[in-house]
């Protein structure tokens, strides 16, 4: 028996309401590697469902294929298609799906109507809900499917596009495809399956998550007859116990539950000799003062990282990416030992050309495994609803050698080797990471690399309290940052305009409805003039141009998008508002860079030198706040932006997020506003008066929310420096 092993035996690490929810036997216990043995897995259980099935995701996409090219096994290949088969042909099955109800960020990487798809298209005992109950900025990150509470799986796999991939990530793969028929990049991800005692628990678990999301309680499904376990799979363990730890957000009937966590920290302040982490992200803070604290000491453990080089997308690159790189020098300079690695998974020819790793996974000595959705992010840890499965060995050699066998197959995977090849490495080079670093180079490879941190990024993006939390966002929190007791007063007075505004319009028509200036206003004229503009193509082109010369002469925004959606009408004012509103804002925020701070300064007043600041630093999300919340008027941000250089992505980005609401509001209010004049009724003003009260309400809000502040602040002399 080791150290690593005797260790694990005399502490222990797997705490009931501490460090995991519970402890449960399973018969047996499996990792699945990659998307090809996961999804034929989870299709192979799903065939023999006889009572349940319950689906908890992030994403389910109905068009996605367990078994791309086709399962040949007499059902649908469609997820959709198939779940609804195999529902409709057991008549005591009840199939539950519940995914993440998204945020607007991610609308154009999902699914168009899932509901119509999975519930209302579907059979009657197909249930499909949407999970909006989570806190603000929060979300439900869980992965789990149970069959029967017979058999479950855990892990970061979701029922969705781009996830499924082979254990050889080809370059060429042609099943590789989004449904579209679209090639995408090679992914590696990691789950687990079990049965016994730990898939009812989580069945328990699950059947409480819909509970929650819906208000609706289901009962455990009845005792089956069977044998439920994948055929495909040969479990790596069993009899063994397996824990359950989740992060949950807290409720008004239970506090905050950080499990993964108090696990994740016991974990890493045990380990002797390696911890080797294969990760989506690694953001969290926590978890970086336990490495760097491990990394000082003389005789600490080595710590190997498996990460995907760039972040997916540049949104990502430039958020999560930033908050990557800033750890990674933290735990470089505290690595006095040279036993710290982050490497990513290339191909040999081309160190560019990585796989994306999507998995989460920790593996402490010989000893310790942890399985599930849980990435190390700080939002993984105590904001989002996660879950993982844990296996300590306590002891046991039998255990602690399929710990290692697991890590050795997801290296050899890695270094396109094998895990003998790989065992053997170690052996002789004495650590895992000089045995990645003297491994002969194949057709796969893992490649040493160090995260990019341009000075521009480092000083844009907000630290990891903004854009990855632990705890709930605290909007007026974030706001108060940028509001100060010079700015709130302006603020109001712009909110109480736009509501102002808004209640002489309303009044002015009933005014026209019932008075004699009905008489004066020839309706029709005024319909018949927007219809001939929207069937003129030069007019749109005019109401483009107008947002321009409106950059130029600081006409009010508001006035603009409110006249498009009069002449233009909701689908193509919309439209032309949106494209004309980040016209006009591309062009402040040219002038503003091209006249430089001490001009818009000038221009602007002295009470802007601290938007200046912030803006600088905050970058996107003080651009999104500004945008919401009206501190300055539309052009002076404009002009201030660029002053204050903030990249230009992160302007536009937080220009359209935050503009986009207030457009389709005003346009669809201007819109209905022209339809109550030519079609008068209790049902047009009805919708006029809930748009004009929505308007209202939002501008009542924020404009008391800034009164409120104002009035609780204490006056004090500021000087502020123009940045």
């Amino acid at each position: 028996m080791d150290d690593a092993v005797s260790r694990s035996a005399r502490t222990p690490l797997l705490v009931p309401g501490e460090t995991c929810w519970r402890i449960e036997h399973a018969r047996r216990f499996a990792v699945l590697v990659d998307g090809e043995p996961y999804f034929t897995a989870v299709r192979e259980a799903l065939v023999a469902a006889q009572r349940s099935i319950l689906v908890l995701g992030w994403d389910v996409d109905s068009r996605f294929e367990l078994v791309p090219g086709g399962a040949k096994d007499g059902w649908p290949d469609p997820l959709g298609a198939f779940l609804d088969a195999i529902v409709a042909a057991r008549p005591a099955l009840e199939a539950y799906i519940l995914s993440w109800d998204y945020a607007l960020l991610f609308a154009l990487e999902r699914e168009h109507f899932p509901q119509y798809k999975l519930e209302r298209s579907t059979h009657e005992r197909m249930h499909f809900r949407l999970d909006g109950v989570h806190p603000t900025g929060a979300s439900h990150h869980q992965k789990i499917i149970v069959v029967d509470d017979a058999v479950a799986f855990c892990g970061g796999f979701d029922l969705t596009k781009c996830r499924w991939d082979t254990t050889a990530h080809r370059r060429d793969e042609p099943r590789r495809v989004e449904p579209s028929g679209r090639p995408y990049a090679p992914f590696h991800d990691v789950g687990a399956v079990v049965d016994g005692d730990a898939a009812r628990a989580l069945g328990e678990l699950a059947r409480l998550r819909w509970r929650d999301a819906t208000g609706e309680t289901l009962a455990p499904p009845a005792a089956r007859d069977g044998d439920l376990w994948p055929a495909s799979v040969a479990p790596e363990l069993g009899p063994v116990d397996v824990a359950i730890a989740r992060t949950m957000p807290s409720r008004v009937e239970r506090p905050q539950i950080e499990e993964i966590r108090a696990l994740t920290l016991s974990a890493i302040a045990r380990t002797t000799r390696t911890i080797f982490v294969e990760q989506q992200y690694f953001t969290s803070s926590v978890t970086a003062e336990a490495l760097e604290a491990r990394l000082r000491e003389p005789d600490g453990p080595e710590v190997v990282l498996v990460m995907s080089r760039e972040q997916c997308g540049w949104l990502e690159e430039r958020t999560m990416g930033v908050l990557r790189a800033r750890l990674d020098r933290r735990l470089r300079a505290a690595d006095r030992h040279g036993r710290y690695r982050l490497f990513a998974a290339c191909r040999r020819d081309d160190a560019e050309d990585c796989i994306h790793i999507h998995s989460k996974v920790l593996i402490v000595d010989d000893a310790f495994l942890s399985v599930g959705s849980a990435n190390l992010s700080n939002r993984s840890m105590g904001l989002d609803t996660e879950c993982n499965l844990a296996v300590d060995a306590r002891g046991d050699a039998d255990i602690a050698a399929a710990i290692r066998a697991v890590r050795a197959r997801l290296v050899a995977e890695h270094l396109d080797g094998t895990p003998d090849e790989v065992e053997r490495a170690i052996e002789r080079a004495g650590s895992l990471s000089a045995a990645i670093d003297g491994f002969e180079p194949r057709a796969r490879r893992l490649v040493r690399f160090e995260p990019e941190l341009t000075p521009d990024r480092d000083a844009l993006v907000p630290d990891g309290a903004v854009l990855d939390p632990e705890r709930p966002l605290d909007p007026e929190r974030l706001v108060a940052e940028l509001v100060d007791d010079e700015t709130a007063p302006s603020a109001r007075r712009h909110v109480a305009t736009i509501a102002l505004v808004a209640l002489v319009f309303a009044l002015a028509l009933v005014a026209w409805r019932y008075t004699p200036l009905r008489e004066l206003v020839s309706v029709p004229r005024l319909v018949a003039l927007a219809q001939e503009a929207r069937d003129e193509a030069w007019v749109s082109l005019a109401a483009l141009a107008a947002y321009v010369v409106g950059a130029l002469v600081a006409f009010p925004i508001t006035v603009l998008i409110v006249a498009t959606g009069l002449v233009f009408g909701p689908w193509l004012g919309i439209a032309l508002a949106l494209v004309g509103t980040i016209a006009n804002a591309a062009l402040g925020y040219a002038i503003g860079a091209r006249l430089g701070g001490a001009t818009v300064r000038r221009l602007a007043g002295g009470r802007m030198q601290r938007l200046s600041r912030r803006l600088a630093e905050r970058g996107l999300v003080a651009i999104a706040v500004v945008r919401i919340v009206p501190i300055a008027p539309f052009t002076v941000v404009n002009l201030v932006a660029g002053a204050a250089r903030i990249g230009w992505r992160d302007y536009l980005v937080g220009t359209v997020v935050a503009m986009t609401p207030g457009i389709v509001l005003m346009v669809v209010f201007a819109d209905r506003a022209l339809a109550a004049l030519r079609d008068p009724g209790p049902w047009t003003f009805a919708v006029l008066a809930l748009l004009a009260a929505l308007i209202l309400a939002s501008s009542w809000a924020i404009g008391g929310w800034l009164a409120r502040r104002d009035r609780a602040r204490p006056r004090v002399e500021r000087r502020a420096v123009w940045s």
